[in-house]
C-alpha cells in the first residue's frame, strides 16, 4: 500500500509539472505569435473582427501634454488624416516634446511623434544610432522663444542670478530654455513649475521672469491683464545658437497688448518637426505609415485652409530636418514626378 501510494502521489506531481511548463510555454508562444501577428499585414475584408478592424489601420502619434502647441497640431493631422476603418491616427497625450523621443524609441503603439531640433543633441550619447531609427516625416513650424520678464528687467544681462521659471519637468521651455539660456552665458536661479503659478508669482514680485517655447500667439499673454513694464525681452540670433534655433520675431499683431503698434521684438525660434520611427519595409507598421504619409501629403492643402493653425500655410512640404534621414514612404512620393507642383503645394 505504501508503494502504491508513493507511486499516486509521483504521478500526480508528475502531472502538476507538465502543467506547469506548459502553462510557461503558452504565454512564450502566445508573445511569439503577436510579434509575428504584428508583422504581418492587416487583414481586410468581412472576416475582419471588430478588434481587429479598430486595430488594423491605426497609427499612434505623441503630441505633448494638453495645453501645449504639439498635441493641437497632432489633433489637426488626425482630424485631416482620418479615413474610417482605412486610417485612424490616434493623437497621445504625453510629458512633452522632450519625452516624446523616450515613447517614440520605446513606448508600444507609438508609430510617430512631435519632436524639437535640440532634444536630440542629448541622444546622440544615450543612443549612438538614434539616427538611424529616427527619421522625419515634415518639417512642421517653429516654436518661439518668449523671455517675458518684469518692469524693472531691462535686458538678458539682468536675468543673472534672477529667479526665471521653465515651466514643468518634460515640456519643451523646461528641455530647450536652460540649453539655450547656457549656451548665452544667462546664469539664473531656475525652477519649474507651471507657468500658471510663476505668472502669478511675476505679479507679486515672487519671480522675476518665464520663459515660453511654444508656437506664437500664447493665450496667457493675450488674455491676461498686465502693468505697464511687464514685457518680452529681446533675444538676438548669433552662432551660438546658429546649429539648432533659427531668428524669428515677436509682434504687435502677436501681442497688441504688449508690444507696440508696428514693433517687432527680436527672438530665435525652435523648429519643430513631424518624426517617425524608422519601420522595416516589409512591416506591418510601415504599411500603415505609408498609407499615413499618402493621406497626410495629398490633404495638407486642407490644412492650410481655414479652421485650422494658421501656421499650417507656411509649411514647406518638402523643407529638411538637419541631420536626420526623411522617412522612406515621404521621400518617395516627393520623388514621384509633379507631385509637388500638381498638389500646388510649397516645396
Amino acid at each position: 500500500m505504501l508503494i502504491i501510494a508513493r507511486t499516486f502521489v509521483a504521478a500526480v506531481l508528475g502531472a502538476l509539472t507538465v502543467q506547469s511548463a506548459q502553462a510557461q510555454v503558452q504565454p512564450q508562444q502566445a508573445q511569439q505569435a503577436q510579434a509575428q501577428q504584428s508583422q504581418a499585414q492587416p487583414r481586410k475584408g468581412a472576416s475582419q473582427s471588430p478588434k481587429e478592424r479598430i486595430n488594423a489601420w491605426t497609427v499612434g502619434l505623441a503630441g505633448g501634454q494638453l495645453e501645449g502647441a504639439p498635441l493641437r497640431l497632432a489633433s489637426e493631422i488626425s482630424r485631416v488624416v482620418d479615413d474610417g476603418d482605412n486610417l485612424h491616427v490616434l493623437p497621445i497625450v504625453t510629458r512633452g516634446p522632450t519625452e516624446n523621443v523616450n515613447s517614440l524609441l520605446y513606448l508600444r503603439g507609438v508609430d510617430m511623434a512631435v519632436i524639437n531640433t535640440d532634444v536630440l543633441d542629448e541622444y546622440k550619447a544615450q543612443v549612438p544610432n538614434i539616427q538611424q531609427q529616427i527619421t522625419y516625416v515634415l518639417n512642421l513650424f517653429p516654436s518661439e522663444l518668449h523671455v517675458f520678464v518684469r518692469p524693472e528687467i531691462q535686458s538678458l544681462a539682468d536675468l543673472k542670478g534672477k529667479k526665471v521659471n521653465f515651466n514643468t519637468l518634460g515640456t519643451a521651455a523646461a528641455y530647450s530654455g536652460p540649453l539655450i539660456f547656457t549656451r548665452l552665458g544667462l546664469d539664473v536661479d531656475k525652477t519649474f513649475i507651471p507657468h500658471q503659478v510663476a505668472l502669478e508669482q511675476m505679479k507679486s514680485g515672487g519671480m522675476d521672469a518665464v520663459v515660453f517655447i511654444t508656437s506664437k500667439p500664447v493665450d496667457a499673454f493675450l488674455k491676461g491683464r498686465w502693468e505697464a513694464g511687464f514685457k518680452f525681452l529681446p533675444v538676438e540670433y548669433d552662432n551660438r545658437l546658429a546649429d539648432y534655433y533659427l531668428p524669428s520675431q515677436l509682434g504687435s499683431t502677436d501681442y497688441p497688448s504688449l508690444i507696440a503698434e508696428g514693433a517687432q521684438v527680436p527672438t530665435i525660434a525652435v523648429p519643430t518637426f513631424l518624426a517617425a520611427y524608422n519601420w522595416p519595409r516589409n512591416s506591418d507598421r510601415y504599411k500603415r505609415m505609408d498609407r499615413f504619409v499618402d493621406r497626410l501629403f495629398s490633404r495638407l492643402e486642407t490644412l492650410q485652409g481655414p479652421g485650422f493653425d494658421p501656421k499650417w500655410k507656411n509649411v514647406n512640404l518638402a523643407a529638411k530636418v538637419p541631420g536626420l534621414e526623411r522617412y522612406r514612404s515621404a521621400q518617395e512620393w516627393l520623388d514621384r514626378p509633379g507631385t509637388v507642383e500638381e498638389s500646388g503645394l510649397p516645396k
